[in-house]
């Protein structure tokens, strides 16, 4: 069934109107005059029905109608900004877009990526940090870390790493006071949840955490919870209290002492780290130098698999 849309300038100008409040300033957005937007969001209002705006003294505000239509508009302008941002990236031939979650991207990846430049100067990344599953096979980005069973049909799949939720803290919380040295200690600190994406049914969580351990008197309920684990961490980070998140995640604050395990219990987790490309992407020498990159950034070096 064809869409009946109203046409796409009054729909872009109605956008930037909203956005600014200002017919003014969306003009110069838009490189138009003031009267085209105004005669634009006139014909929008026209095919509606409706009043988007209320026409105050040198101010416009948004009706109710405004309001509801909005954020859908601009989510749609900024889904094709991207799609054409994409576009564009795979014409570029050196420019690779790589797709991972925020929190992977900022925790593991962004800190290892002056190694590949200085292994591959000439190509050109893009990370595209999203909790989206984007479209591999439509080449939505090159090359994708996932972060799951490993079950990507039409993709070529290699494990990085499996993983564990550990809890962690600040140095100095650990040692108090309160201390915290056992299990039972944790009814004096404030426990910092990570709300898992997928699974969320068998996603590891403190409930479970304290029930493996046999901990009771523990309220598992309380405490701030967020939707990356890269907040949860730096919150502990900040010493705000004890997170559970993934141990792959924590690594790199682990080593640098920003973070310790005050408890050494751990949760196996059945999800893991994989990256994920088409076999056409990796046709592509750029996709194929990271794609490589990235699975021997996980692996031990030579030298420490044979001593």
């Amino acid at each position: 069934m064809p869409r009946k849309l109203p046409p796409l300038n009054a729909l872009r100008a109605f956008e930037a109107a909203g956005r600014h409040l200002s017919i003014s300033r969306a003009a110069d957005e838009l490189a138009v005059t003031p009267a085209a937007v105004s005669h634009q969001v006139k014909a929008l209002e026209d095919f509606l029905g409706l009043a988007l705006f209320r026409r105050l003294n040198r101010a416009l505000m948004l009706t109710d109608a405004g309001q509801t239509i909005l954020p859908g508009l601009r989510d749609g302008f900024d889904g094709l900004a991207q799609a054409i941002a994409r576009l564009a990236a795979q014409r570029h031939g050196d420019t690779l877009t790589v797709s991972s979650s925020p929190s992977f991207a900022a925790k593991w990846l962004v800190p290892r990526l002056d190694r590949f430049r200085v292994a591959h100067p000439h190509i050109e990344l893009r990370i595209d940090a999203t909790d989206q599953v984007v479209d591999l096979i439509h080449g939505e980005a090159d090359v994708g870390i996932r972060y799951g069973l490993g079950n990507y049909p039409g993709l070529r799949t290699e494990q990085l790493f499996d993983d564990e939720a550990i809890p962690v803290c600040a140095p100095g919380l650990r040692e108090g006071p309160p201390a915290l040295e056992k299990p039972e200690d944790l009814a004096a600190h404030t426990l910092l949840h990570v709300e898992w994406d997928i699974h969320k049914e068998t996603a590891p969580s403190w409930h479970m955490w304290l029930l493996a351990a046999g901990v009771s008197g523990v309220d598992a309920t309380r405490g701030p919870r967020f939707n990356q684990d890269s907040m949860a961490l730096q919150a502990a980070v900040d010493g705000q209290g004890v997170a559970l998140v993934s141990r792959v995640l924590a690594a790199d604050d682990l080593a640098a002492r920003r973070l310790v395990r005050p408890l050494h219990m751990s949760l196996r987790i059945n999800f893991g780290y994989f990256v994920v490309a088409p076999e056409q992407a990796l046709s592509r020498p750029n996709a194929a130098a990271f794609f490589d990159w990235i699975i021997a950034e996980t692996r031990p070096p030579a030298d420490a698999q044979g001593g």
